[in-house]
């Protein structure tokens, strides 16, 4: 076992290259982790290693304050002196992957990615290969691992078939700074979406609660005072009306599972070819126009029509008010011009 005397690691720094088993000694908590639990603490300072990790190293007995052993909800104050023993590093589930990314920003800390439609986040049960992580693990060296093994560096997600803007940390320290914005809806978010209906008001705030749905798993439902539901609101404001079809901005101002499709679904217009919410899943170029489809007709769209457009945040690191836009999926710009046919 290696001792480290009188230590005090700086984030993602605390040993040129750390093994299970180090003890760091000495580890000072400066005034920026004042209140901070200790397992988010030692989260920032030891990079490689996932927050659940540290915080069951923490519970079994790996972190002393001043000399006293504490639990991972332990709250900090300045001057104190930590002692922690390193557990087992994490294995890494996530396979990396040659696959292209377009990249609209990267710096030391994060990196912003436009996901294409059908693109998976993260692995999960029928989709262990060609997804966002593995792609971003073959390209990028270093991702936060606050998520864990399967995750690195997802601070939040899109559906599969919801193309556009998406966040990811390189750093622990960067992903507990935006995961916070997230937490104090501060990440203003605005996507684009065409839905199966037209959308009587020009604009409003979709004010309902949304929960678990009484019967299919998979979905969610506007459910008042249920023990699942959670207040969501959604503003939105349309941008163009075609028939039967509208273009629509939706600003969401909270962060609910399936929310703009669930809201939409709620005011009568679901977003078009949402199999889940709309009960059809591809439409053809006939069908935009309000015939049959032709027999050997291709389809025009085949997943819901929902575009992560543009994401405003602070920079973890520097404070600056960031913009991020990705330009409308070519499949739904397409969709928008048969429209104006």
């Amino acid at each position: 076992m290696t001792e480290f005397g009188s230590s005090h690691p700086e984030p993602s720094q605390a040993a040129d290259a750390p093994n299970a088993g180090d003890v760091f000694r000495g580890i000072q908590v400066p005034e920026s982790a004042a209140g901070q639990r200790i397992d988010v603490y030692l989260t920032q300072l030891f990079d490689g290693y996932s927050r659940q990790q540290l915080k069951d190293a923490v519970q079994q007995g790996g972190a002393a304050v001043d000399g006293r052993i504490v639990r991972p909800s332990h709250k900090l104050k300045v001057g104190q002196s930590i002692r922690f023993r390193l557990p087992e590093p994490a294995s890494d589930d996530t396979i990396p992957e040659n696959i292209d990314l377009d990249v609209l920003y990267e710096d030391e800390g994060m990196v912003v990615i436009n996901k294409p439609p059908g693109m998976v986040v993260h692995p999960a049960r029928g989709n262990w290969t060609g997804t966002l992580t593995s792609a971003l693990a073959f390209r990028f060296q270093s991702l936060s691992d606050i998520g864990g093994p399967s995750r690195p560096g997802i601070v939040h997600r899109l559906d599969r078939e919801t193309s556009g803007v998406i966040v990811v940390a390189k750093t622990n320290a960067f992903h507990l700074g935006l995961s916070q914005q997230w937490h104090d809806r501060q990440v203003k978010k605005e996507y684009l979406a065409i839905t199966a209906g037209t959308v009587d008001r020009d604009r409003d705030l979709i004010d309902a609660p949304i929960g678990k749905h009484p019967f299919q798993r998979d979905k969610m439902a506007i459910r008042d005072r249920h023990e699942s539901s959670r207040v969501a609101r959604t503003f939105y404001e349309v941008l163009s009306r075609h028939g039967r079809f509208s273009f629509v901005k939706a600003m969401p101002e909270t962060g609910r599972t399936h929310q703009i499709r669930v809201h939409l679904e709620h005011i009568g217009s679901p977003i078009l070819c949402d199999r889940l919410y709309g009960g059809h899943g591809e439409i053809s170029r006939s069908q935009l126009h309000g015939g049959r489809t032709q027999p050997g007709e291709p389809a025009v769209l085949n997943r819901h029509a929902l575009h992560a457009h543009r994401l405003k945040l602070r920079h973890p690191k520097s404070g600056q008010e960031m913009q991020f836009e990705a330009p409308l999926a070519a499949d739904l710009q397409r969709v928008i011009e048969i429209l104006r046919e």
